[in-house]
């Protein structure tokens, strides 16, 4: 009896993510298919996205979950990985996935899997930054992301398997970007508290940072990541506190949405 080979989907969000992207199609380059969805970059990523054969798509954004599911539509196996431009893949990872789907029960619709996020060049442990489980390999009919405005994340009906493999996330590669970024999600953050008619909260402003700071360095132990982790838990920190800023700023202006 031949097995059947069960072909998998890859999905790759991207904008603007020439200068580091190769790496990623290099790491999912074994895939059966690869399907961008491109909010318009206007650098060289979609001329890299067809040196690996892709199939590119592009479409506005709007926000995270939009751009995703909107893009299930063009992935014509039954089983998708998703993966972002700042991200690579083991190198035991298509033996892994490959294995994972073929053996996959019926009752198993999707699978997990850890994520090691690397901060200026080095990966960090503690903090909550690991396992830092995410789910990103599943049936095309039975998941889809959670409608969120950024860091949104894929709900999939039925049981979860474990992939044995980890995702490496070069997320935070210089602070310049990571500032760039902070600006840009502390606006999405502020209007998906808008749109969950969530109010400001003065409390919430003086207390959450302090909260998130003690609970990221001291109670998950980021201080054992050096200067790395003090770092990071200050940023979480001012994360929070930037983004109930912009509520406020809302709220005062009377405007629909946190500006740019």
């Amino acid at each position: 009896m031949i097995n059947k080979v069960i072909k998998i989907s890859i999905l790759l969000p991207t904008f603007n993510c020439g200068l580091f992207v190769r790496r990623t199609f290099e790491s999912i380059k074994w895939a059966d298919e690869i399907v961008v969805i491109d909010s318009f970059s206007n650098d060289n990523t979609i001329q890299i996205a067809k040196e690996y054969d892709a199939k590119v798509y592009q479409h506005e954004y709007i926000n995270s979950a939009n751009q995703k599911n909107g893009a299930i539509q063009y992935c014509s196996n039954d089983w998708i990985f998703q993966i972002d431009s700042d991200e690579i893949l083991d190198q035991n990872a298509e033996i892994i996935i490959r294995n994972a789907v073929e053996s996959a029960q019926d009752k198993i619709h999707g699978f997990r899997m850890s994520r090691k996020n690397h901060v200026l060049g080095k990966w960090v442990k503690y903090g909550g930054l690991y396992p830092d489980w995410e789910y990103r390999l599943f049936r095309k009919n039975k998941g889809q992301w959670w409608d969120r405005e950024v860091h949104s994340r894929i709900i999939v009906l039925g049981e979860i398997g474990i992939l044995k493999t980890a995702l490496i996330h070069h997320g935070m590669t210089n602070i310049s970007k990571q500032l760039g970024n902070l600006d840009r999600y502390t606006r999405y953050e502020a209007d998906q508290l808008k749109k969950r008619n969530i109010e400001f909260s003065f409390l919430k402003w003086l207390i959450g940072p302090l909260y998130i700071f003690l609970k990221r360095y001291i109670f998950l132990q980021g201080f054992r990541d050096g200067w790395r982790g003090f770092f990071l838990a200050v940023y979480a920190s001012f994360y929070i506190f930037i983004t109930h800023t912009k509520l406020l700023e809302i709220n005062l202006l009377k405007l629909g949405k946190s500006p740019k």
